[in-house]
């Protein structure tokens, strides 16, 4: 009998003994996931801030430091090139200078929509939350072009077509098209933003 005890009391020691490290394994891989989650939601809290952070400059719309062409080149990777390290695709910005010489003021609403177009190619972190920032920012340059383009029912149009000519300088490729599509799959619901980078009526024209 005593040796019976003896086993059972074994036995439960056993059973204990491994449920002991389960639980310590449950607790670690718990602590990892958290680490993980924590380690993830401060990347993407960084990236959320650089998204409302990048902004157009008087500079970029005056043409104060305009890039070399690319050429051929410019369509070789997503992202493409830019050289000048304002935010703005090279050749989608000259296409914009060439396009509208004469007018700072649509120059500077473009280039704001360029600007978010880029964004969308360039996402280090794309999810939910960069996503959705980077849409916000989309109103806020949709409002822009609106400054210079009345909002009555016959001039929506003309708002569209601006936004268009940037688009087909910009989602030009194959590989573009995917990757703003990939993008539109992360955006949830959010309060549509107003205002320009810059003052418009500070530009000559």
């Amino acid at each position: 009998m005593e040796k019976i005890k003896t086993l059972f009391a074994h036995r439960i020691f056993k059973i204990l003994k491994w449920a002991f490290f389960v639980l310590l394994l449950l607790y670690l891989i718990l602590v990892v996931v958290r680490v993980f989650h924590f380690f993830n939601l401060d990347k993407t809290n960084a990236a959320v801030a650089k998204i409302h952070a990048t902004k157009l400059t008087l500079d970029d719309a005056l043409g104060a430091n305009l890039p070399p062409d690319p050429g051929e080149k410019a369509d070789d990777t997503i992202a493409g090139f830019d050289v000048n390290q304002n935010g703005i695709r090279d050749d989608v910005e000259l296409a914009i200078f060439a396009e509208y010489p004469n007018s700072a003021k649509t120059r500077a609403v473009l280039l704001q929509y360029a600007l978010v177009l880029q964004m969308q190619m360039t996402l280090p972190i794309i999810n939910k939350d960069t996503a959705t920032a980077v849409a916000e920012e989309d109103s806020r340059s949709y409002d822009c072009i609106g400054v210079i383009v009345p909002r009555s029912d016959d001039d929506l149009e003309k708002i569209k077509l601006l936004r268009v000519f940037v688009e087909n300088k910009q989602i030009n490729t194959t590989t573009r098209k995917n990757k703003q599509e990939n993008y539109f799959d992360y955006i949830e619901s959010y309060t549509l933003q107003s205002g320009c980078d810059i003052d418009l009526f500070t530009l000559p024209n």
